[in-house]
């Protein structure tokens, strides 16, 4: 009989007790509450609602998107949740707060924070090689678990090459590896120092982490996600086509025409296989539930202070970026702001929050059209709207500002020439 490490015990024990916690519905043996910054009970004023809204309807305008939910948590002034538009050109259901969708790269910020919860637990280091977990990427030898999580692989990302193998076959399913085979093919950058976006580096880590932790990634994302911040609506769907979710945000996305998109025809993708994101764009959610995960992940409140901290040394997301623009431990620095932001197939989606203050936004639109940028220029200006909403009677405005304007993404959005506004009759 062999007798395992450690650390191989360890990860076969906790995937023996997450199992059990699927099938029985527990959460945890050990009691754990998530108690957000306190937040004031009522609505944003008029004034700032009618700015948030009328910045999410230019943007669905400009991107061909019939529908959006939105989520604005200003701890000291109030809250605006709502859903704008509908379903689609021909399905004119309005759309609401409760619908969910896909969270596109937001995933990436689920991974890392498995990541760091196994680590943790002393299942996995993050300065694991990477090959020590995941087979078939001999190609690695000297990238850590930690690099796949900081975007410091080198490696390069796989949708370029795959995006219309997932839109012309929804339903296929796929392989992780085999999807991070096209990233794994490009020439690689210098690793360790320079973030690069790396989809396939995602992809890898999930495998690495469900080697590791004898559970499968929609198990590990369940334990260490949903069950501890009471995510019923969240979840890393199995790999066979569906919606994501029994009451969903359509997705849609426009074809090509000559001369640009054919904006009065968008084509329904809202049945997909997860298998097309994985651990790097696969899980679902809803409006209310990415809002409080991604200001608990910021906040890094599942790790109770545990060290190191995860987004403690940031890089630039290119050479040419704004300093207040960093990629670390799964996500991007915003100025103040930690979160995520992509786009995947029928679905761009961004959720940003401030660890001091919880100020959170949380923005999807349901056509990936103009990609996960928009999503995050979107997400920006709503962010600069509400942190100039005034204080509630009884609170006080925090000192917080952003590095950028309204105006300025306002601009940029309707900059864009997906669905041009179409001039006016003379």
């Amino acid at each position: 009989m062999h007798l395992l490490s450690p650390r191989r015990w360890r990860a076969a024990a906790a995937g023996a007790v997450a199992l059990a916690l699927v099938l029985t519905g527990c959460s945890s043996e050990e009691s754990f509450s998530y108690t957000p910054p306190e937040q004031v009970d009522q609505a944003l004023p008029e004034d700032t609602t009618a700015q948030l809204q009328g910045a999410v309807e230019n943007a669905m305008a400009k991107s061909g998107a019939t529908g959006a939910i939105v989520g604005v948590w200003v701890p000291w002034s109030g809250t605006w949740v709502t859903g704008l538009g509908t379903q689609s050109v021909e399905d004119q259901t309005e759309v609401t707060a409760e619908m969910s969708f896909r969270v596109a790269d937001v995933t990436r910020l689920m991974t890392c924070d498995v990541l760091y919860a196994l680590a943790d637990e002393g299942v996995v280091e993050l300065d694991d090689p990477v090959t020590e977990h995941a087979s078939g990427v001999a190609q690695l030898e000297g990238i850590t678990l930690l690099d796949l999580c900081n975007g410091t692989s080198g490696i390069g990302s796989s949708e370029a090459a795959i995006k219309s193998a997932w839109l012309n076959t929804p339903e296929r399913v796929w392989a992780p590896l085999e999807l991070a085979s096209f990233g794994l093919g490009q020439t690689p950058v210098e690793p360790h120092t320079t973030y690069r976006d790396s989809d396939a580096g995602y992809l890898l880590l999930g495998l690495a982490l469900e080697r590791a932790a004898g559970m499968n990634a929609a198990e590990l994302i369940a334990k260490y996600i949903s069950a501890p911040l009471d995510l019923a609506g969240t979840s890393l769907p199995g790999a066979s086509p569906a919606e994501p979710g029994d009451n969903p945000l359509s997705g849609n996305y426009l074809k090509t025409i000559e001369g640009g998109y054919d904006c009065t025809a968008p084509v329904d993708i809202t049945t997909l296989s997860a298998s097309t994101g994985f651990t790097d764009s696969g899980a679902v959610s809803t409006i209310g539930d990415l809002g409080r995960f991604v200001q608990a992940s910021a906040r890094q409140a599942l790790r109770e202070g545990a060290e190191p901290d995860q987004f403690a040394s940031p890089l630039p997301t290119s050479s040419g970026a704004p300093s207040w623009y960093q990629a670390a431990g799964g996500a991007f620095l915003v100025g103040p702001l930690i979160g995520q932001h992509g786009w995947t197939p029928g679905y761009a989606t961004a959720a940003y929050s401030d660890p001091e203050t919880g100020f959170t936004v949380a923005v999807v639109l349901n056509n990936s059209t103009a990609g996960g940028g928009l999503a995050a220029y979107l997400a920006w200006e709503l962010a600069a709207i509400a942190s100039k909403a005034p204080a509630a009677d009884g609170q006080t405005a925090p000192e917080f500002g952003l590095p950028f304007t309204a105006e300025q993404y306002h601009e940029t959005i309707s900059g864009l020439t997906i669905c041009a506004t179409p001039p006016a009759a003379e």
